[in-house]
């Protein structure tokens, strides 16, 4: 492998802020509340200075930023704000006037400057937003700040996988394949810095193509400069048997090595250093999985020729890893997949690996859309198809979850099944059709069928008689629903997602709405419903059809609409002729009835994209 630097040509706009909607509203809602402000903490790269600015944007905001080389000298972060000299009770006094001030940076302020942020905070007449990074020595002032209750603090957690693909899709210029989404998702680990940089190497060697409308990118992770500097730290080791255990560990993936198979004492030192994780069958991998990639860069040809994992040994383990999926599925327990060697063969497709056979894509495919991925699962399939373009099972994996996204004219023509009916408005059609197991799946998946198309007492009998404990989550769904009791629906939707089974469970959520004698338990059976929902990838299923917009007035569903397509409540109110707080005052009663927290269900509900926002 070698190592890409990237020509610094042209100074790249930021990419458009997206994602983080609950992160946003909770630092407006601290900024105006009366704790005074929040603090902000996380890794670098995580985007914390990116979230503030956006939190702040159009708002009168002073701004501060502490930095390394200003350490010593007092007030230094403060000197545009404030007179050459002064004392900390004179700064205080003089900044008394500041509605708003963000402290970027925080961790590198000085002493007196963090003294009197701190100070600030206490005082409460200024609202403050600081930002601080984890990890990263910082003066005791400004800690204080939230191990003293002074502010409320914000650990900012990675950007979630479906917001990583938004993020990506702004960046990049169009809809990102899901395996490739989900691929920029591991690798960069939450660094937001670090995903920008692997995206424009990508795209500037020419290996993120469009691919059925959507950017995909397959072949070896590009070693770029920030990826040596940000996931190759720590990697030089003086210790040659430290050297030789991480160059062995990063030879031999995607498979991991054993315990016994390594110098004890070497692990010990690199596990305390955080660069290598052991499980709990003793087996060793790497921390971060992009110091493989940024150890084989370094590495001789013969070296790497030496340590590889041979095809073979790739496809023996590919074998395991397929058996132990399908027996998840047939148990019901569909959590979240551990699949290394098929996403790494999937992501190299580089010889002499051959590409992923079409049985193993077809059970990534179905577990991905048990688990509601159904994007993800339309990928796994046609990965099938790549190397079996006739390949039945993929092509009814992508029917299936084709027709449950109702994009009936993606499904593979000729494939006849209960959904692709449902698909096209055929529900009695589809409903005969349940107890032929075409899709290849167990006969408890297939029989289910008839209970999220809304006639469980077809099947649910023959469901509770089916042996083993597979089919329970499915069968006490059944059992519910014929009864039309509301709780026992949501009890089994918490069993089905405790499975992983989230389209299900949502489902079933969805179905508890209408049965519910208390009107609070349906609008938290709703709100369930539509928090799980979206995360299924635009699942369109007949259960779900139900939740689209509830009981709305006219006029709520009309500022609904306009509010889903990304107008604020000011234009929404400058366009129907209303006050800014009547449009409020529609937009929050909405929320109430469909059990949403905020304007980002709303795209969901109607699927409507969301308008980017300005950088």
């Amino acid at each position: 492998m070698t190592t890409f630097v990237q020509e610094a040509k042209t100074l790249e706009l930021p990419w458009l802020f997206t994602g983080r909607d609950d992160e946003l509203e909770l630092i407006r809602r601290s900024l105006a509340s009366e704790r005074h402000g929040v603090v902000v903490t996380g890794p670098a790269g995580r985007g914390k200075t990116r979230l503030v600015t956006e939190a702040v944007r159009g708002a009168d905001c002073a701004k501060v930023i502490g930095t390394p080389e200003t350490r010593g000298i007092p007030f230094a972060a403060f000197a545009h704000l404030l007179p050459e000299q002064v004392s900390l009770h004179r700064a205080v006094q003089l900044l008394s006037g500041v509605r708003t001030l963000l402290v970027d940076d925080a961790h590198l302020l000085d002493d007196s400057s963090a003294a009197l942020v701190h100070q600030l905070a206490v005082h409460g007449r200024t609202r403050l937003l600081v930002v601080a990074t984890d990890g990263a020595p910082a003066p005791d002032a400004v800690s204080r700040l939230w191990t003293g209750e002074v502010l409320p603090r914000l650990a900012l957690e990675p950007l979630p996988r479906e917001e990583t693909a938004q993020l990506v899709a702004a960046g990049a210029g169009g809809p990102v394949e899901p395996l490739t989404a989900r691929r920029l998702h591991h690798l960069s680990q939450g660094d937001l810095r670090l995903l920008r940089d692997l995206v424009g190497a990508v795209r500037e060697r020419g290996e993120l193509t469009l691919e059925s409308a959507e950017l995909m990118w397959r072949g070896p992770v590009p070693v770029t400069a920030a990826v040596r500097e940000r996931a190759g730290r720590g990697l030089h080791r003086a210790c040659a048997e430290e050297r030789d255990a991480l160059e062995r560990l990063a030879f031999s993936e995607p498979l991991p090595l054993d315990l016994a198979d390594l110098d004890l004492g070497a692990l010990e030192r690199l596990e305390a250093d955080g660069l290598i994780r052991v499980d709990a069958l003793s087996e060793v991998r790497l921390a971060h999985p992009l110091h493989g990639p940024v150890l084989r860069a370094g590495a001789g040809q013969l070296r790497a020729r030496r340590l590889s994992r041979t095809p073979a040994e790739c496809a023996s383990a590919l074998d395991a890893e397929r058996a132990e999926l399908a027996d998840r599925i047939e148990r019901t327990d569909v959590q979240e997949a551990a699949g290394p060697v098929g996403d790494w063969l999937t992501a190299e497709s580089t010889a002499p690996y051959p590409a992923v056979p079409a049985d193993y894509a077809t059970v990534r495919a179905r577990f991905a859309r048990l688990r509601g991925e159904l994007r993800e699962a339309m990928s796994w399939a046609r990965e099938g198809l790549r190397a079996t373009p006739d390949d039945p099972s993929c092509r009814t994996e992508l029917a299936l979850a084709a027709t449950q996204l109702s994009e009936a004219a993606t499904a593979s023509p000729g494939r006849s099944t209960p959904w692709l009916r449902a698909a096209h408005g055929d529900i009695a059609g589809a409903l005969e059709s349940v107890t032929d197991p075409e899709g290849g799946e167990g006969e408890a998946y297939v029989l289910y069928d008839a209970v999220r198309l809304g006639a469980p007492h077809l099947v649910a009998d023959r469901l509770a008689q089916l042996p083993g404990e597979g089919a329970e989550p499915l069968a006490r769904h059944a059992e519910a629903l014929v009864r039309q009791d509301g709780p026992a629906l949501d009890r089994a939707a918490e069993l089905l997602e405790r499975r992983g089974l989230l389209l299900f469970a949502a489902e079933a959520h969805a179905q508890a709405v209408p049965v519910h004698r208390d009107p609070r338990a349906a609008r938290r059976s709703r709100s369930r419903a539509m928090t799980l929902a979206r995360r299924c990838q635009g699942a369109r299923t007949p259960a779900l059809s139900g939740l689209v917009l509830g009981e709305l007035t006219a006029r709520q569903r009309q500022i609904v609409t306009l509010a889903a397509t990304g107008l604020s409540n000011r234009q929404i109110a400058d366009r129907l002729t209303l006050s800014i707080r009547t449009v409020g005052n529609h937009l929050y009663s909405a929320y109430t009835r469909l059990g949403a927290s905020d304007r980002g269900a709303l795209p969901w509900l109607l699927d409507e994209a969301p308008a980017a926002q300005p950088a």
